[in-house]
Order: C-alpha cells, then sequence, then structure tokens
C-alpha cells in the first residue's frame, strides 16, 4: 500500500480544489474529467499525469482502490483537459511496475519513497 493514504482526505477536500483552478495548464499536470459509475455525476479530478510514447501514464499515488479509477475502468477511459485543451482517452490499463521505468527520472525518486508501484495507462481515443 502506498506510504501517502494518510493524507487522502486532506488531499480531496483542501488541495484538490485548490490545484483544480490550474492543474489543466501546467506541464505534467491535468484535470481528468469522468461519470461516476453509479451516479453519472461528472467528476473533475487533478492529477500528474506524464506522457510516454502514445501513452498518458498515471502513478497511482493512493493505490488502484480508489474511486476514480474505478469510474474511469468502468467507462473505458475519460478526459482530461491538459495545458488547456481537452484530449479524450480510452482503453485504461492498470500495471505494476516497481522499478517506475515510465516515470521521468526525478518523479522515480519520490514514488519510490512513497512505495508507488501501481499505474494506469490510457491513449487518445482515435477519433481526436
Amino acid at each position: 500500500m502506498p506510504a501517502l493514504n494518510f493524507i487522502r482526505p486532506f488531499t480531496t477536500r483542501v488541495i484538490n480544489p485548490v490545484t483544480r483552478r490550474f492543474a489543466g495548464h501546467l506541464p505534467g499536470f491535468a484535470i481528468l474529467v469522468y461519470p461516476g459509475r453509479r451516479s453519472g455525476r461528472v467528476y473533475r479530478t487533478p492529477m500528474n499525469v506524464f506522457r510516454h510514447d502514445e501513452d498518458y501514464v498515471f502513478a497511482l499515488t493512493y493505490g488502484s482502490d480508489v474511486q476514480w479509477v474505478r469510474n474511469v475502468m468502468a467507462a473505458g477511459g475519460c478526459e482530461i483537459e491538459v495545458r488547456g485543451k481537452t484530449v479524450r482517452l480510452t482503453g485504461p490499463r492498470l500495471f505494476v511496475d516497481p522499478k517506475q521505468r515510465l516515470m521521468p527520472l526525478p518523479v522515480r525518486f519520490f514514488l519510490r519513497l512513497t512505495r508507488v508501484t501501481e499505474f494506469l495507462s490510457m491513449r487518445r481515443a482515435p477519433s481526436d
């Protein structure tokens, strides 16, 4: 289990509302836009995202058993707002990589310290 799980409630209630204002415009950040599995409500969650070849890769700092991951998997994708543009992503794939090979070098250091080994990758939808 990732070491950051204890901070999740604080992040959800305090950090996310603040970062939601700028995350869609800064490099390395995006706003995930996805529907709830049961409610159909549209959620907007600020996230770090990294490109690796054709993939958009998300480090699952709270693990894969969180609501946004379940929602994206159930929907078969999501949209992200990145650098002021909306990109539709599809084909979510969960994977484990203890060496964090797809992450930039400085990010790997942080992920190792916090024991993050789970990731989610998606590709741009063909119509985009």
